[in-house]
């Protein structure tokens, strides 16, 4: 049965000469408790779930590699529900230094939440908690230079903001009003740290992201801001020893279910349906990242069997061979340089590569070209 007591109140607040109703949520946590009656299955499958992809990212013999992607992966997808239209290949190109296919500004926006994803994991690895000054560290990355720069970057907001609509007045959801915007945040701060409560960190996950997109607390990334804050909460109370999970891909295929029950929980405190969607998505998208860990596994097993064949040539083609397999895309100069060889001997490496059949020339150019790790791009770029 779903919570239907009230999840906040409506304050009537002037826009622009224009009276409208801003809602503010009820503080955290919920009152009274969740009934867990159909939602301790769920969780059981979604912790499970987690679980078994911890065992096999723990398997890896690069776990950086696959954070790496799995970053990129989310920027990209985090970045496509706001609009943006660069592919994964395009952000790939843009860090190779080679040009995207897609207005520069839209891979300028993913390779920036890419940098604030980064920063907000380093710095807890460094011991900092998940608090508003990370979150508002995070958001001056993610909105800096380009179309965010008018954002107010690493600012929480003191005017009113909405979601859809031409106007506050014409809205589907209008935010706390800017007075309540700190007192909201306070609270959902507290709520972070709370270690001691009763509530399990993938429900304390999917509350606390609902309760942030309600506040809606920058005038613009409060979704990608959002989006991030599930793995690193779900980091910082344990749950995952690696950042691989993220929900923007199950997010943006169930999009229309997504919005329905984030306004069904602020209409009629419809928490159990909400969260049991949450948890859905978590244990769909734990056990994709998991086979996706094996397959790439499997794929860098069989290819470095087949350099094991080339005789003298194989120490510089494992070399560049290794670089790929941290980068996917490569250009001749810029690997050189990074692995400190020579261009012909990076060249010839990856002609080596080419001839097993595990790289491929992307470009079709004579000059500047690029160099693509065919199966394992294929594997990236799913979804």
């Amino acid at each position: 049965m779903s919570n239907t007591v009230p999840t906040g109140t409506y304050i009537t607040t002037a826009v622009s000469g224009e009276r409208v109703r801003a809602f503010v949520p009820a503080p955290l946590p919920i009152t009274p408790p969740l009934d867990m009656t159909t939602l301790q299955a769920p969780l059981e499958k979604a912790t499970a779930a987690l679980g078994r992809l911890d065992g096999v990212t723990s398997a890896l013999p690069n776990i950086d590699m696959l954070i790496y992607f799995y970053i990129r992966k989310e920027a990209l997808l985090s970045s496509q529900i706001e609009g943006t239209q660069s592919s994964f290949d395009d952000l790939l190109l843009y860090e190779s230094n080679a040009v995207p296919s897609v207005p520069v500004d839209d891979v300028e926006d993913v390779s920036h939440y890419v940098a604030a994803m980064n920063h907000g994991l380093t710095r807890m690895r460094e011991g900092f908690p998940l608090s508003l000054r990370l979150i508002r560290e995070m958001h001056a990355i993610l909105m800096r230079g380009g179309r965010g720069s008018g954002k107010r970057p690493g600012e929480f907001r003191t005017s009113q903001n909405w979601v859809g609509g031409t106007r506050p007045g014409n809205a589907v959801f209008v935010p706390p009003p800017p007075e309540k915007v700190m007192e909201c945040l306070g609270n959902l701060e507290l709520y972070l740290h709370d270690h001691y409560g009763a509530t399990p960190a993938l429900l304390k996950a999917a509350i606390a992201h609902l309760q942030f997109e309600t506040i809606h607390p920058f005038l613009d990334g409060n979704g990608r801001i959002g989006r991030l804050l599930i793995t690193l909460l779900l980091c910082a109370d344990g749950m995952l020893a690696s950042p691989v999970l993220y929900l923007s891909l199950f997010f943006k295929k169930h999009r229309h279910v997504y919005y329905d029950l984030l306004d069904s929980v602020r209409a009629r405190g419809d928490w159990t349906r909400w969260i049991d969607f949450f948890l859905e998505g978590v244990t769909e998208t734990a056990r994709d990242a998991g086979e996706k860990a094996q397959t790439i596994m499997h794929l860098f097993a069989a290819d470095e069997a087949k350099i094991q064949t080339l005789g003298r040539a194989k120490v510089s083609a494992q070399t560049v061979f290794a670089y790929l397999q941290r980068k996917a895309i490569c250009q001749i100069p810029t690997a050189a340089a990074d692995l400190g060889l020579t261009q012909p001997t990076v060249t010839a490496a990856l002609q080596h590569l080419q001839t097993l059949g595990i790289v491929f020339e992307a470009s079709g150019k004579q000059r500047d070209r690029v160099f693509a790790y065919r199966e394992y791009v294929g594997v990236l770029r799913e979804d």
